[in-house]
Formats: C-alpha cells, sequence, structure tokens
C-alpha cells in the first residue's frame, strides 16, 4: 500500500521520522497554512498515485470534553472564511453558488484500517482564534459542527478529493481555543500521543 503522510511542519513529524524512513513510507511537510498546503499536496500528487493520504498534527480545541494529548480524528472539515460577509450575516461560498467549503474523510471501508480514534468535527483558518468575541461569533455560527481547528486540514481533505484518493485527517490537541495564552499548551505531549498512535495505525494498516 502506498502512503503519504502529510504534515504542516517537521516538529509534528520528526518523532515519527526514522520509523517512516525504515517503513518506506513518503512524507510530505507542506509548510504552515492552507494556501502552502494546497500547493505542496498538488505538486505532490501530481508525480504520484497514492492508496491514502493520512494527514497529521496537533490542534486546539473548542470542547473541554477533550484532553490535551487527546487523539481525534478529523471525519468533516470547513473552510470556515471562504464566503462573504452580507451585514451581520455571513455567506458561506455554497450559498453563494461559487465553489465548496465542507469537505468529508473518504477512507473506503475494508481497504484502510480504522483509527479507533473518537471522530470529531474541525474548522481550518487562516487565523487561529484567540480573542473571546471571535471564538464566540464562531462558536454561535456553527453550533454543534465545531470541536477542532487546524491551518491546514480541509485543504488535504480538497486535495484527496479532486484525486479521488483516501484520506484521513487525524490530530493530537494541543491546546483549547480559548484568549491565547500559550502557557497553558502543551505540543511536546500533544505530538508524543499521536506518535504512539500513528506507529500502532501504520503497522496494523500493513497487516
Amino acid at each position: 500500500m502506498e502512503i503519504l503522510i502529510v504534515a504542516a511542519t517537521k516538529y509534528e513529524l520528526e518523532p515519527s521520522l526514522p520509523f517512516l524512513h525504515e517503513q518506506g513510507i513518503d512524507v510530505l511537510v507542506t509548510g504552515v497554512g492552507m494556501v502552502e498546503t494546497a500547493f505542496a499536496l498538488g505538486e505532490k500528487l501530481a508525480t504520484k498515485q497514492y492508496d491514502l493520504l493520512l494527514n497529521v498534527g496537533i490542534a486546539g480545541s473548542f470542547s473541554s470534553d477533550l484532553l490535551i494529548g487527546d487523539v481525534v480524528e478529523v471525519v468533516q472539515d470547513r473552510l470556515i472564511e471562504l464566503g462573504a460577509q452580507n451585514r451581520e450575516k455571513f455567506l458561506s461560498i455554497e450559498e453563494m453558488g461559487f465553489g465548496q467549503s465542507l469537505f468529508f474523510s473518504n477512507s473506503i471501508a475494508g481497504t484502510i484500517a480504522p483509527t479507533g480514534l473518537q471522530q470529531v468535527h474541525g474548522i481550518t483558518v487562516n487565523t487561529v482564534h484567540g480573542n473571546a468575541i471571535a471564538i464566540e461569533a464562531v462558536r454561535k455560527r456553527l453550533e454543534n459542527n465545531l470541536t477542532i481547528e487546524s491551518m491546514e486540514g480541509a485543504a488535504v481533505l480538497h486535495a484527496a478529493h479532486k484525486k479521488n484518493t483516501p484520506v484521513v485527517q487525524v490530530r493530537a490537541i494541543s491546546n483549547y481555543v480559548e484568549p491565547r495564552d500559550t502557557s497553558r499548551w502543551d505540543i511536546p505531549q500533544a505530538i508524543q500521543k499521536l506518535h504512539e498512535w500513528l506507529r500502532g495505525y501504520l503497522i496494523s494498516q500493513q497487516r
């Protein structure tokens, strides 16, 4: 099985790089943000067909039900800034009739091992939330369709759909989405837990 592991930064992949190289699994570090991700992944997928894209990284959680270090599967992701402001109302790109902002993982049952993780909904943003007013606004707008946020997830799902490639997005919680206070974050723990899951998953996938 040809697998491509996609992450925004080398730091998010570093603990598993020796294992991935040993297993002959391709790795793509895209750079941070949806633009860098779309460009890098588009170039990569133009040269090789994969059986699975696995997007991994850290994320902020809107839900206090998730603990720092929890690893989750993002089955739905949304480009929440793609659209227009119509006075006090936000119009999605779908409502405007110009495109798509909502994407889903599309792993094929029976061909890809289940992740065994809690499934959540995500949003992909250019600016991570760290302001109480903005956080409350996005909570009110999306209500139950909101668990975590990243800066790349929906771009990976979109690229995979364009190439009709199975895709799974997995994120480890490094912080809560709240007024920004990096002293409350634990990125090393999130990355450690992410890679404990990743190595086990890849071994099970190859059985």
